[in-house]
Parts: C-alpha cells; sequence; structure tokens
C-alpha cells in the first residue's frame, strides 16, 4: 500500500495508508478536490484550545525560496495551478480567503472563499520551496464578458477588481455610454457575494458526510475611470426673431357752446376726446361762443427684434447667458407691529439663456433648453395705496420665453416655439342719441380702433465643439483704430484709416518694421539692394499714409514715439529707394536682412492709384495744417485778452 502525505494546516504532515486503487478512485470522482482536508480539519483545530495556543510548523525547506506564479481568483470560483515538482508539504497563509488541495502530484486545486489576498508555500521532493501569492477578488471577467455582449462595439472598456471593488477603466465613446456601463456595473456588483462559506455534517457513526457551500458579504463597489473618446463640448446658437406691428386709427371731434344768461352759464357739449393730437378749432367771440375740435390720427408702428446668443458648456452641464439687466420692484409686507414694510425685489430683463445639453449615441444631442427675451414697457403699471392719494408707477416687464427638450443632431436647427398674435381694439364715443344721426351724428362721436399683429419665432441650431488650435481669434475690435485729427476733422471718419485693415502680427522687440508706403508699387528690386517685407494689398490700399519709422535700438532708457513720416511724391525711377525705410535724418537706410521682392502690379493702374492718393493726403494735410494755425490763433488770442485784463 501507497504512502500519501497530507498536510493539515495548524497540525504539521500526517501519515496515513489507503490503498492506491482506492485512492485514485476518489481522486477521479472529485472528491477530495470538493472537499478540502483543511476546510474540513480548520474548525477541530480553532475548537482544541491547545492547538491554537501551539506554535504554526511549515515545511522546512532547504535553499532559497523561489517566487511563483500570482493566482487571481473570483469568489466562490476555483482554479488549478501547475507545479514545477511532485509536491512534499504545502501550508496556507489564511485559509478564510483561499483553500487549496492537490488533485495530482504536480497539480494544485484552489478555491476562493472572501475577499482578501493570502499566500502559499509549496515545498517539492527536492526540498525547496515555492511562493505562490492569492488573490481573491469580485469575478471581473463575469462582467467583462456581459459588456462585450451588451456593448459590441464599445471594445475599449476594460474590467478588473481591487479590494473588493470593481474597477472600469479605458475609453467610451461617450458619456450616456459611460453612465450605462455604470449602471450594469453597479446591478453586477449588488449580486456578486465577497464571502463563501462551507458547512460540513456526518451520522453518528461517521459513514456518511456532506458538506453545503453558502455565499454571503456586503456589496461591492464600483471604481470609474473610463474617458470618453468623442467631443463633449456643445455650442447653442439660439435665433429669437420678433415682429410686432401697430396699426391706429382714431376719428372724432369735440364742440363747446357756451352762453350767459343772467349767472347762469352752461355747455352744451364739452370734450367728447381727450389728449387730442391733430386739433382744427376756431371761436367766435360773443355772447354764444362756439369752438370745436377734429382729430384725426393714424399711426403704424413696427418693431424688430433679432437676438442670437451663443453659448458652450460641456456635455451634462447647465450653462446660463443674461445680456440685460436688473430691475428693483418694491413688495409692500405687513410687520408684526401692524405697520407696512416695503422690500425690494429684484427681477432681470435682456436677452438670456439655459440649456443643458446631453451627447447620446450616434451624435444625437439631447437638449433642455430655456432662452428669454424681455425689456422694461414704457409704460408700466400705476398702483395705488389704499387710504392714500399717491400713484405709483411700477415697472412693467414685457418677456418673451420658452422652455422644452428636444433631440437633434449636430448642426439642425428645430424651431422650439413661436407666437402669431392678433389683437384688435375698437372704441365708440358719441353723445347719447344725437351720436346716431346720420352726417351730423360723425360731429357728436369719436372712434378708436387698434391692431397688434405679432410674430414670434425661437430657433435652436447645437454644434458639437472642439477648442481653437491657436489664440490668434479675430475681435470685434481688431477694425478699430484711434483717429487722428485729420481724420476726425476734415473726413468726419471716427474709426480711423486703418478700419479696414486686418491685424497684423505682433513684431518682435528690437526688429525693425519696413514702411509701408502705398506711393511706391511693388516691383522687383535690383541684385545689389535688399528689399522690405512685402505689405498686403487690403493694408495698403486703406491706410495710404501710414509709413512706420524704424524703432529705436532697446538700449535707449526712454520709449519714444515714431516720428511722423512726410509723404512726398516719389519719381518713378527712384522707387527702390522710396521702398526703404527712413533715418531721422531723412536718408534711406539699409535694411537689416534680406526678403525676396513681391510680385510686380499693372504699371497703369498703380499710377493712377498713386496720383489719386497723393491728392486726397495732400487735401487732409491741408485741412489739418489750416486747422492747427486756427487753433495756434485763438491761443494767441485768449493768451492776449488775459494779458490785458490781468493788466487793467
Amino acid at each position: 500500500m501507497d504512502k500519501r502525505t497530507k498536510w493539515i494546516s495548524g497540525r504539521g504532515p500526517r501519515r496515513c495508508k489507503t490503498g492506491s486503487a482506492l485512492f485514485a478512485a476518489l481522486v477521479a470522482a472529485g472528491v477530495i478536490s470538493a472537499q478540502p482536508v483543511i476546510a474540513k480539519e480548520a474548525p477541530k483545530a480553532a475548537a482544541d484550545p491547545a492547538a491554537a495556543t501551539a506554535p504554526l510548523r511549515g515545511p522546512s525547506c532547504t535553499g532559497e525560496v523561489r517566487e511563483g506564479a500570482n493566482v487571481v481568483v473570483p469568489v466562490g470560483k476555483s482554479t488549478l495551478v501547475p507545479l514545477d515538482e511532485p509536491t512534499r508539504a504545502r501550508s496556507i497563509g489564511n485559509p478564510v480567503v483561499a483553500q487549496a488541495t492537490l488533485v495530482s502530484p504536480r497539480t494544485l486545486y484552489i478555491v476562493g472563499m472572501s475577499v482578501g489576498t493570502t499566500n502559499m508555500i509549496i515545498q517539492g521532493r527536492s526540498g525547496t520551496c515555492q511562493m505562490i501569492d492569492v488573490m481573491v477578488g469580485i469575478d471581473a471577467e463575469g462582467l467583462q464578458h456581459t459588456l462585450n455582449q451588451l456593448m459590441p462595439n464599445e471594445r475599449g472598456i476594460r474590467v478588473s477588481s481591487a479590494a473588493g471593488n470593481l474597477v472600469l477603466s479605458g475609453n467610451v465613446s461617450s458619456a450616456p455610454v459611460a453612465q450605462q456601463v455604470m449602471e450594469i456595473a453597479t446591478s453586477y456588483a449588488a449580486a456578486q457575494p465577497t464571502k463563501q462559506s462551507q458547512s460540513s455534517s456526518s451520522n453518528a457513526g461517521g459513514a456518511t458526510s456532506s458538506q453545503q457551500f453558502s455565499s454571503s458579504g456586503g456589496t461591492a463597489g464600483v471604481l470609474n475611470m473610463m474617458t470618453v473618446d468623442s467631443p463633449q463640448q456643445v455650442m447653442l446658437e439660439v435665433k429669437v426673431a420678433e415682429v410686432a406691428k401697430t396699426a391706429i386709427n382714431q376719428l372724432g371731434s369735440s364742440l363747446n357752446l357756451q352762453g350767459g344768461f343772467g349767472s347762469w352759464t352752461g355747455a352744451l357739449v364739452s370734450s367728447l376726446l381727450t389728449g387730442a393730437q391733430t386739433v382744427i378749432a376756431g371761436s367766435k367771440a360773443n355772447h354764444l361762443p362756439f369752438s370745436g375740435a377734429i382729430d384725426a390720427q393714424k399711426t403704424d408702428e413696427l418693431t424688430k427684434i433679432l437676438a442670437e446668443p451663443n453659448l458652450v458648456t460641456v456635455s451634462g452641464q447647465e450653462a446660463s447667458f443674461l445680456a440685460g439687466g436688473r430691475v428693483f420692484i418694491p413688495i409692500p409686507q405687513s410687520n408684526s407691529g401692524g405697520g407696512t414694510t416695503i422690500t425690494l425685489q429684484e427681477e432681470e430683463f435682456g436677452v438670456g439663456l439655459k440649456f443643458t445639453p446631453t451627447v447620446l449615441a450616434n451624435g444625437r444631442i439631447n437638449l433642455k433648453v430655456a432662452p428669454e427675451v424681455s425689456e422694461l414697457s414704457p409704460t408700466g403699471v400705476a398702483v395705488s395705496a389704499a387710504g392714500t392719494s399717491t400713484t405709483a408707477i411700477l415697472p412693467l416687464i414685457t418677456t418673451r420665453r420658452a422652455a422644452t427638450t428636444v433631440q437633434m443632431n449636430d448642426g439642425e436647427s428645430f424651431a422650439i416655439g413661436g407666437l402669431i398674435g392678433n389683437n384688435i381694439t375698437g372704441t365708440l364715443k358719441a353723445f347719447p342719441g344725437l351720436g346716431e344721426v346720420p352726417v351730423i351724428g360723425a360731429l357728436l362721436r369719436s372712434t378708436n380702433f387698434q391692431q397688434d399683429r405679432t410674430e414670434l419665432v425661437f430657433i435652436v441650431t447645437p454644434h458639437l465643439v472642439k477648442p481653437l488650435a491657436n489664440s490668434n481669434v479675430p475681435l470685434p475690435t481688431d477694425s478699430f483704430t484711434q483717429p487722428s485729427d485729420a481724420d476726425i476733422y476734415a473726413t468726419g471718419d471716427m474709426e480711423g484709416r486703418g478700419a479696414k485693415r486686418r491685424m497684423a502680427p505682433a513684431t518682435a522687440p528690437g526688429a525693425s518694421v519696413a514702411p509701408a508706403s502705398p506711393l511706391t508699387p511693388s516691383l522687383a528690386a535690383p541684385a545689389n539692394t535688399a528689399t522690405p517685407p512685402s505689405v498686403p494689398p487690403s493694408s495698403a490700399n486703406t491706410q495710404p499714409s501710414a509709413a512706420v519709422a524704424p524703432r529705436e535700438t532697446e538700449s535707449t532708457s526712454s520709449t519714444q514715439p515714431p516720428s511722423p513720416a512726410v509723404v512726398q511724391p516719389v519719381p518713378k525711377n527712384d522707387i527702390t529707394a522710396a521702398a526703404l525705410p527712413r533715418s531721422e535724418s531723412g536718408g534711406p537706410t539699409a535694411p537689416q536682412a534680406s526678403q525676396p521682392a513681391p510680385a510686380a502690379q499693372s504699371p497703369s493702374k498703380d499710377a493712377a492709384a498713386i496720383e489719386d492718393d497723393a491728392a486726397r493726403i495732400a487735401r487732409i494735410e491741408r485741412t489739418a495744417a489750416r486747422l492747427d494755425a486756427a487753433q495756434k490763433q485763438s491761443e494767441l488770442a485768449m493768451s492776449k485778452e488775459s494779458n490785458d485784463s490781468a493788466k487793467q
């Protein structure tokens, strides 16, 4: 009969004699793998106080302990670990985390019992030992398989376990997909056990025995480390277009007939209309004065409102925008003493926008949008308090607002709201009875007809956007340059002559700038002379006199403003010299670096443009000179008058 060695935790190796045929039959049936000796004997060892206090004895290894494999086992599952040589003895650090047994001399069977980590020492037949680290966690492979089945297009999701929690990593296509993955992982983690318990029972004679396994433990957590690949920033364009038209037709008359009979005075008809604007009146000074007024008015009012607020936010986050103001409305409130306290309630008006975008699958965008356009009414509301004769005018805010939720693709537009209003108001005032008489009744009645028509529409357009690659963004202030005195007084130009010129790139400190003289055509320079950098045609056409003087060296202690360039007609045979920068003495200076010459333009067209620019510049300079002279004469006259008054 063969001898088999079994290691019992805390009690060392034990020799037992079994028949080889019986042992082979038990291994084939899986009884040994299903009933680990460690789990069977652990309760007995815990019940024995002497055994619990006895020192642990492990295998006596010879030589250095070799590092083995790292084994990861889910809770409630098992795995087989191949060994390098037949095993003489084995020990496990924490039987609560995992349990192990041999199914063959070179195969180790490990079962995960609860979440945690432990290790095993395996001693081979040669006496050397091998260390195996065992980590028991949540079943991450099952969740990975579930996600691959439910989301076949999301192959970048990775599931792992750490410290009893599920860890989601990798890339997803959109934020809604990440939310769905989190919901699936949370449901999966709630159903996963964190502890596997085992119980055994046997009859009095010990002939039969049975074992039962049960799962328990708390709910595992889910850690989200996923990143979103697709652009998740949404820009919303909103257009609020409104056209309001008011038509007023008004016709009426007013008669007044007075007479004096002793001490009695009276009026036959008096003032049927109030606030007459168009009046035709006549009177006769006698004992029976008669006066009349005819009011005929026709008014057409047209109002157009177009607001286009744009706003950018991240998917899933709310963004708000307001371009307007705030007004405070007094609100009376009764206090405990029986008096009245006035509090101010803040109200906003203007163009406002609130929206929350959510990027869905396939690029669709879910929008919760609430645009608003409000303004202060010029009329207001008259309010008077009880017991007082004072009337207060409170501000009235006219508001157009829409709030809804829609779904659309990138770049699509949707009219989310609108209004078509047609209000008609008619008023008739007449003298009872006489106002209905033909012909004469028209003089004794007044008619007021008013029609208000309004058309309003809200249109929204979402876009998936990304940040700009560079910071050179056109600004609304780029087209404005400070005008000179000649621009203001001579031409009335308040934006300057370079208003239409694009912003040129900034020049490095200390670098020389070539003048942009429009008086010289851009022709090829001779081979022995270097030409300055070319200027864009738009700059040359819109800024004819902007000749830039060369900068001073950086060693100067104070920054000197550039000296004004004097523009003079240039002969055609001296184009190269005119194209060079001018020094303080007036002579041309050599450029710092050689630049390629620009392409030649049409001589006839350039000559005509040069003559027109020269004539216009000459007129502007003459006007500026006259204005300067007049200003100096005025200053001299004022100083002379002040001196004369001081002498007197």
